[in-house]
């Protein structure tokens, strides 16, 4: 199957992904965020969980708070 085939059967719902603000590398750090909801959960601390994923899936801790703040966001609608 080649590359125009998949994004035009699933073109809806890239449009509605995209229009809600979801980025598509957003996909690779799913697991990230379902460790990090959990470790939270159990009580660690943020400070605490960031280091530890930011060790395990080897993005920064930057990258981390990012990804938690971004995951956390409402989808907004965008204007296209």
């Amino acid at each position: 199957m080649k590359i125009f085939e998949i994004l035009n059967f699933h073109r809806e719902l890239l449009n509605r992904l995209y229009t809600s603000g979801v980025r598509l590398e957003d996909t690779r750090y799913i697991d990230l965020y379902a460790d990090y909801s959990r470790m939270l959960a159990d009580g660690e601390k943020v400070s605490y969980i960031v280091v530890l994923l930011a060790e395990k899936y080897a993005v920064s801790e930057r990258k981390v708070y990012s990804l938690i703040k971004r995951f956390q966001n409402d989808c907004i609608p965008r204007v296209v």
